[in-house]
């Protein structure tokens, strides 16, 4: 772990900070670093920050929904970091996945396909947003999709080479919603999406 200095900031990005060296924590699924900072604050005087980052990329998801049926498709699959936090780690959630070099719109269709097992072919994007900003740089694009019955083709469940093992769940949108107050549903994308549906009147 080595600390490199980064020769005369970044002034150039940002005028009220200083980057002024990185440290390597770890690079294996993500990009962990120590990064040290100065920031101006609002009374003119620069403070020393030291900031860890988790950089495993930008990301999309998207919610599948049935006008007709006021239905949506979401996931069901195993998240450690929920585990790890004391709960038993089954998270309920919008088909979502990992930019790897794709456009947002490439990554949502194909994860709508490889996820869920359904293939949709117009996507629109509702929002951009920063997750956990306090540590994580990962910033995610999320969509709807309209789908039906001709829609399916295969059975989903993501993909065995990645660790993926994933129960598809066809509810209705109420149902869903309740999921929310009950803390049955509490992966904040998938909130986000599902009350979008609500505010907006689509189903």
């Amino acid at each position: 772990m080595i600390f490199v200095p980064v020769p005369g900031g970044r002034d150039d990005v940002n005028e009220k900070v200083r980057v002024l060296g990185e440290q390597v924590l770890s690079n294996n699924w993500g990009l962990v670093k120590k990064t040290t900072i100065e920031l101006k604050r609002r009374n003119g005087e620069w403070q020393r920050q030291e900031r860890e980052t988790y950089d495993r990329g930008d990301g999309a998801g998207v919610l599948l929904y049935n006008r007709a049926q006021r239905t949506v498709i979401l996931t069901r699959q195993f998240r450690f970091p929920v585990f790890a936090h004391g709960e038993p780690g089954w998270l309920i959630e919008v088909v979502a996945g990992k930019l790897d070099g794709d456009h947002p719109v490439t990554t949502a269709k194909k994860e709508a396909e490889e996820e869920s097992g359904y293939r949709v072919h117009d996507v629109e994007l509702v929002m951009s947003a920063y997750m956990s900003p306090g540590s994580v740089t990962e910033k995610l694009s999320l969509f709807l999709a309209e789908y039906d019955a001709d829609s399916k083709v295969s059975a989903g469940g993501g993909l065995e080479d990645e660790g993926e093992d994933i129960e598809v769940l066809e509810l209705g949108i109420d149902a869903a919603l309740d999921m929310i107050a009950s803390g049955e549903i509490a992966d904040a994308k998938t909130i986000m999406l599902l009350q979008h549906v609500r505010l907006k009147r689509i189903l």
